[in-house]
């Protein structure tokens, strides 16, 4: 007779319990297995930020507790903190599924330590980001946030009509040249919306090669001379932070727009803001920053009426949180039938 196999799902108020449990039991539909749920605490750190694992996070013995309890050898979760005193307390524990693009919140070394095997999530929110990121694009051209706040929260039609001047009206994207930083699975997607509305998509990423969405440019500063609004799309590393500084922005057409839905550190945000304050910038849209959540007091609210700001959301949609679960169930049926895990690390 199979064993049993003991699954601890440890969500939170995104990637609910309820939605691990039902995409593991749709997966082991013929393997007996025990789920117990948890729900997790929201971390300080918001959905998607990068960070290392946390070894004193206040839910580490709560983790425990749900682990040892049952007996667990799968842990499938989004941000519980797999430190190395989770994996030292919880010896039946062989697999561990983390619901993200990857498993940061996961002590890799103390796994290998411990012969427990990592999985992640890879791709689960590549099209909410694309969708998110074009919806604040539009939101920059067209000074749709600043238009509602003026008529639905200070009550002035009149005050809101002032877009429908030549001077304060914003920019369309057909025609207009957009460069993306970044070709991955985001910045793609991207890219074929943008050419679908008529933008001039142009596209600087050394890491990609083949056919693309749009003219291919050989280096960053190419691109910025040419763009009157740049995305940014790369990977978050040693050599891309800091990316768009001061003598970046100051490649870029007059007026510009900067949209960064990818990760806070490429942009160098006091430079954008002096870029604002010049007018070298005309407007911005910005989902992730240097430091999250956002301080109070922070220089670029100053800049309310071009600036759109929003708290990390970029990859936070139902479809998201679904699509973590059936994937960290895939692989959890996967290490239960002895075939070949998708997305190791380890």
């Amino acid at each position: 007779m199979t064993e049993t196999l003991r699954v601890v799902a440890a969500g939170d108020h995104f990637v609910l319990p309820s939605l691990i449990t039902a995409a593991i039991a749709e997966e082991l539909r013929e393997h007996p297995f025990t789920v117990r749920e948890l729900e997790l605490g929201w971390p300080l750190e918001p959905f998607g930020a990068v960070s290392e694992v946390e070894e004193a996070s206040d839910s580490e013995d709560e983790l425990i507790g749900a682990l040892r309890d049952s007996d667990a050898q799968v842990l499938v979760t989004q941000m519980g903190p797999v430190t190395e005193r989770v994996l030292e307390a919880c010896p039946d524990l062989r697999l561990v599924v983390v619901c993200r693009g990857g498993p940061v919140n996961v002590n890799l070394d103390a796994a290998k330590t411990h012969d427990v095997q990592v999985c992640f999530a890879p791709g689960r929110n590549a099209a909410a980001t694309a969708e998110f990121t074009v919806g604040m694009m539009l939101a920059a051209l067209r000074r749709i946030p600043q238009a509602h706040e003026l008529l639905a929260g200070q009550g002035s039609w009149e005050a809101g009509a002032a877009y429908y001047t030549y001077e304060h009206s914003g920019l369309e994207l057909e025609d207009l040249p957009v460069g993306l930083v970044g070709y991955g699975a985001v910045g793609s997607r991207v890219a074929r919306v943008l050419c679908a509305f008529g933008a001039r998509v142009m596209v600087y990423d050394p890491y990609v090669h083949g056919e693309i969405h749009g003219l291919r440019v050989g280096g960053l500063d190419e691109l910025l001379r040419r763009s009157q609004v740049i995305t940014l799309h790369a990977r978050l590393t040693s050599e891309t932070r800091g990316l768009i500084g001061a003598r970046e922005l100051a490649l870029l057409r007059p007026g510009a727009v900067v949209v960064n839905v990818a990760r806070g550190p490429l942009l160098d945000e006091e430079a954008l803001c002096d870029a604002l304050e010049s007018g070298q910038v005309s407007a911005a849209a910005l989902d992730t920053y240097a430091r999250e959540p956002l301080p109070t007091g922070a220089r670029l609210f100053g800049f309310a009426d071009r600036v759109t700001l929003t708290p990390h959301l970029g990859g936070a949609s139902r479809a998201v949180a679904e699509k973590a679960a059936r994937i960290a169930a895939a692989e959890v049926g996967r290490w239960a039938r002895g075939e070949g895990l998708s997305h190791q690390l380890g």
